[in-house]
């Protein structure tokens, strides 16, 4: 207990207050967030991209908070989409002392897993969007195609017989904007589903498979060595990582504007007070020229949002790929 904790509590004794006045010490309390360590959960390992944005922001949260002395740890607790980590917070104490950094799939999840032990929208508080991340369309060097006109004429052409590769497996960004293409298209490419960026990219590099739809920062290194050819990049715009890549609406499909995005979130009752202070300093931090300049080389696009348009962007991500899994007859529940 804090002297300050201790003094107070013992004015009350000595005044012979009832215990009802009592809940005046979570006041006290609050008005010092924070006063002990931060344990930031990722629910994926150590090394990703989500993981580099957490690392990233814990490195200057403490100072940001104005309390410099103080740790903010990350917690890396992967395992089934993000959705062991997820449950984890979403019973933890809400004080502001466990927060989450989730990814697209938070909003995926509640259409894959039937038996999910949390609600995204009633069990967690939205802090900041805080980094997008396009997908670029990637394909072997032999694949003879050069846009993505040029990709759907080939799909066409061969029907079933060209195949992508998801880093993650069904229900990842990388899968659902392959259906979303083959939607939007009406072409027929194959999924062969991996457990990871690094062993899509090494079956693509060698050829094993012809395509795939994945983070444009995992790609960049490859594309640049002409290892990889880069097809299009989803969204309205080109990519400061790849600029010579047109944009999915540059190539008549403004629809394709899937990626990947990194968030930060709360159990659900912490207080409106800490959470806005959370994403104030988080989007400050974003900010920082130095942090700002590691996210964008990894083709990362720097948002900082407030709560209530990062709550306002869940529920239309969540909604957007519930209707693509039912226009699709996608068969991934688990």
């Amino acid at each position: 207990m804090s002297k300050r904790l201790f003094d107070y509590c013992g004015r009350v004794l000595l005044l012979g207050l009832p215990l009802w006045s009592l809940p005046a010490v979570s006041a006290v309390a609050a008005e010092v967030y924070p006063a002990r360590p931060i344990r930031i959960i990722v629910p994926f390992p150590a090394g990703g991209l989500v993981d580099t944005v957490a690392r990233q922001v814990a490195s200057r949260l403490a100072d940001a908070l104005g309390q410099p002395q103080l740790a903010v740890v990350i917690d890396n607790r992967s395992g089934a989409s993000g959705t062991l980590g997820t449950d984890m917070v979403t019973k933890a104490a809400h004080d502001g002392y466990t927060l989450l950094m989730v990814v697209d799939a938070h909003a995926v999840n509640p259409h894959i897993y039937k038996k999910l032990r949390y609600n995204i929208f009633s069990d967690l508080a939205p802090i900041s969007l805080m980094v997008k991340i396009p997908l670029v369309v990637v394909a072997h060097p032999s694949v003879p195609a050069e846009t993505l006109k040029d990709l759907i004429a080939l799909a066409k052409s061969k029907p079933g017989t060209l195949t992508y590769a998801s880093a993650g497996g069904a229900g990842t960004a990388g899968h659902l904007a392959a259906e979303q293409l083959k939607l939007l298209a009406g072409i027929d490419i194959v999924h062969v589903p991996y457990k990871g960026g690094a062993p899509a990219i090494a079956d693509l590099l060698g050829g094993q498979v012809q395509l795939s739809f994945i983070a444009t920062s995992v790609t960049v290194p490859y594309v640049r060595a002409n290892r990889l050819k880069a097809i299009v990049v989803s969204g309205s715009q080109r990519s400061s990582a790849l600029p010579n890549v047109p944009s999915a609406a540059e190539a008549g499909y403004p629809q394709l504007d899937t990626g990947s995005w990194v968030g930060f979130l709360a159990p659900a009752a912490t207080s409106r007070e800490i959470v806005s202070k959370l994403s104030a300093k988080t989007a400050g931090i974003l900010r920082e020229p130095d942090i700002k300049s590691k996210l964008t080389e990894q083709a990362m696009e720097i948002v900082g949002s407030t709560p209530e348009q990062f709550g306002t962007f869940v529920r239309a991500e969540h909604d957007k790929w519930g209707r693509l899994i039912r226009d699709a007859n996608l068969d991934i529940a688990q």
